[in-house]
């Protein structure tokens, strides 16, 4: 059973939006037992003691959009692997979102059970990974990756990539209930175009309203939800009024999707610095011209489709959905998404809000006594600065995972 106390910090409570100063925090066997401010308790010789000298310390983070298995977005390069070195790859990629603080992360197409496994046993260090499996796409949709001149038919569901395609009602059913059958805690379908995908429009319409309701169907079956990757209110509205319970990106809404999303209690997954990144440097890490043409359609409508959702009061979470060598960006989101949601609630996004959505609240994003001990302890305070969270190598002191330092 280990022990930790740390001492003499400042617990930022993401709830309140409020930090405690002169606080004491005690974790056992992986688990917040205790809070308290002035003098710490007495504790035995052998529980480990952090004195944090006056800094914050906040619930790890959480990036509810992350794509672990995508580390090279070049086809190309991608072609030659393995599904054993795409998740070697993989897992050393978790292992440096975790040094920048995101101690749980949600895998929105490609990861699998045997990669959250391999973090949840600790045999390579990483964040806690909430993963859907492939996602679904219909045929030359966002998730169908052949070239054009490609007539085969799709197959080989278990090689290593983020999604799978499934047309028709009876294909969409059985694709979610095998993907939920290999452990899936929630289900993704891919409805409208995309920029990595070359061959789409970005407003265009993906999957039937039969296919999307069949896929809610079974999730609710399962207990579990859908989320959707859609930029323009054709496709996520649709969704909305089907029953899937979270919008990925959602660049392009209107006032309709506001009022949807509000209605039903979703979520929305805004991801503003895949594109900033992709316009910066997408060419040089082989991203194709007729995706790179697409880049700004979705970036200038991103910050006023995240200010109106924000002022709409609609339930916001922090994504990312960095491709290969852009996820050393991954918190640059915080920075972006500042501009206009104040700092309190950008917190909220990446801690309680995301814990919500994960259905995982009262175990993440909290200092609550039982939750588990993911924590970081920073110098400075982010509800004044958010770009504390920012600068991991000025300003992280400690990243603890499970009541365990790294």
């Amino acid at each position: 059973m280990t022990r930790l106390l740390i001492t003499g910090a400042r617990l930022l409570h993401p709830e309140q939006g409020e930090l405690a100063e002169s606080s004491w925090l005690e974790v056992a066997d992986g688990r917040i037992i205790g809070t308290g401010t002035g003098r710490a308790p007495a504790v035995p010789d052998d529980v480990r003691i952090i004195d944090a000298g006056g800094a914050t310390v906040l619930p790890g983070l959480v990036d509810a959009h992350v794509h672990v298995l995508v580390t090279s977005i070049d086809p190309a390069e991608r072609a030659s692997w393995t599904p054993g070195y795409a998740a070697v790859r993989a897992l050393r990629e978790a292992g440096r979102m975790l040094r920048r603080g995101f101690t749980t992360v949600r895998d929105v197409g490609g990861a699998d059970h045997g990669m959250a496994r391999a973090l949840a046993e600790g045999l390579m260090p990483g964040p806690r990974l909430v993963f859907g499996g492939k996602a679904l796409s219909q045929t030359g949709g966002h998730g169908d990756a052949r070239p054009l001149s490609d007539d085969s038919m799709p197959c080989c569901q278990h090689e290593p990539g983020f999604a799978r395609i499934a047309d028709g009602v009876d294909a969409v059913r059985t694709a979610a209930r095998d993907e939920f059958r290999k452990g899936a805690q929630h289900l993704k379908m891919l409805l409208s175009g995309g920029v990595a995908s070359p061959h789409d429009e970005v407003s265009a319409v993906q999957y039937t309203d039969e296919e999307i309701r069949a896929a809610v169907v079974e999730a609710d079956n399962h207990n579990r939800y859908v989320t959707v990757h859609a930029y323009h209110p054709r496709g996520i509205n649709r969704a909305l009024r089907a029953g899937v319970r979270c919008v990925e990106h959602g660049n392009l809404l209107d006032d309709e999707t506001l009022e949807l999303l509000r209605a039903h209690d979703a979520f929305l997954v805004p991801t503003l610095v895949t594109y900033e990144q992709l316009a910066e440097v997408g060419r040089q890490h082989g991203l194709g011209e007729a995706s790179y043409r697409k880049i700004d359609d979705v970036r200038e409508a991103g910050l006023g489709a995240l200010e109106k959702a924000h002022r709409a009061g609609v339930n916001l979470v922090y994504g990312s959905d960095l491709l290969g060598p852009m996820h050393a960006h991954q918190l640059d989101e915080f920075t972006l998404r500042a501009q206009v949601q104040p700092n309190a609630d950008l917190i909220r996004s990446a801690t309680t809000t995301a814990a919500r959505l994960l259905r995982l609240e009262g175990q993440i994003g909290t200092l609550a006594v039982g939750a588990h001990a993911d924590l970081l302890v920073v110098d400075g305070n982010p509800l004044e600065d958010i770009s504390v969270l920012t600068k991991p190598r000025e300003c992280l002191k400690h990243v603890i995972k499970a009541g365990a330092p790294i």
